[in-house]
């Protein structure tokens, strides 16, 4: 294998940003504390489990585990497995939230759309606002960022309200920045290193407080990325290492996608975090598991996580 291009950070020097270093509003640091050090698995690291894709993909990942349908089955596994926090739509804010309000975290999704419109036509319309989120005690907002998209000129007018909203209410600003459209999949793909790498870095010069990415794949896809990444010959550690020194002063957050094995989820996650991620967003990963199951592998996670602990000063 080739050794990294000059300019590249080796993934053992990394440390993550503190919170001194990211340039934060009294609230926004407030908040981010809470999420960072005060509930999950804390030392500055964030565990989030995602309840947004009945939304996004429609109700077709709830068939393998039919009580995960009932999101009370998702709070009662960020409960219990005490995750840094639970993010969803505000429908289910509304609903199911209440009970565990003040011992689950809450992150506020304001945007979405259905899988049903082709992916050239990526955009996430508004649908919820700061304010809502802030109305619920929510310790951050999520937003969905397509990079590459036609509609990419309307998505940064829209994000540039919500930044707005976020630093006038001090409410921190989670980016799911995803690589969308037919001009990236003729320039690599989506999950290409080009494709993420410069989407980590849109996010951050939009304002985003924290990035959640999708991990870099290699395929024979990469020969068309624009040069230098054409070229690169890499780990998949030192790519995604690569995508955190994008993203610099935000913090990076690593996307889990479809089911996999125990086994390849703890090799993610350490392979993540070794490459300087702030932490994971897992869903379908965790709550497509028998809640035994689920709550297990949670553990597990927790472990992992003490090896990465950083104190706050």
């Amino acid at each position: 294998m080739a050794a990294p291009s000059a300019g590249l950070t080796s993934h053992r020097q990394l440390r993550r940003p503190s919170l001194d270093s990211m340039g934060l509003t009294p609230g926004k640091k407030t908040r981010l504390k809470r999420l960072l050090y005060d509930y999950g698995p804390g030392g500055g690291t964030l565990l989030i489990l995602p309840i947004d894709q009945g939304l996004e993909h429609g109700p077709v990942d709830f068939f393998s585990n039919p009580d995960a349908l009932d999101p009370d089955y998702q709070f009662r596994l960020a409960r219990e497995g005490n995750f840094s926090a639970i993010a969803l739509h505000i429908g289910l804010a509304r609903k199911y939230f209440s009970p565990y309000a003040g011992e689950v975290p809450l992150i506020l999704k304001i945007n979405g759309k259905t899988n049903i419109p082709p992916d050239n036509q990526a955009f996430s319309g508004l649908t919820g606002s700061v304010e809502d989120a802030v109305r619920f005690g929510a310790d951050a907002v999520g937003y969905t960022l397509y990079v590459g998209s036609p509609a990419q000129d309307r998505d940064f007018a829209q994000l540039a309200q919500v930044r707005a909203d976020a630093d006038r209410f001090g409410m921190p600003l989670i980016v799911w920045a995803y690589p969308r459209g037919e001009a990236i999949a003729k320039k690599g793909g989506r999950d290409s290193l080009y494709a993420v790498d410069y989407s980590a870095r849109v996010a951050l010069e939009l304002g985003a407080d924290i990035v959640k990415v999708n991990y870099p794949m290699a395929s024979e896809k990469d020969k068309d990325s624009p040069a230098p990444y054409n070229t690169l010959t890499l780990s998949p550690e030192e790519a995604f290492s690569k995508v955190v020194q994008s993203a610099g002063r935000a913090l990076v957050l690593v996307s889990g996608g479809e089911k996999i094995s125990d086994d390849q989820l703890l090799l993610k996650v350490r392979n993540s975090m070794d490459a300087g991620a702030t932490g994971i967003i897992f869903g379908r990963n965790l709550w497509q598991r028998p809640i035994d199951d689920a709550l297990a592998i949670t553990r597990k996670i927790h472990g992992l996580f003490a090896e990465y602990a950083q104190p706050l000063r």
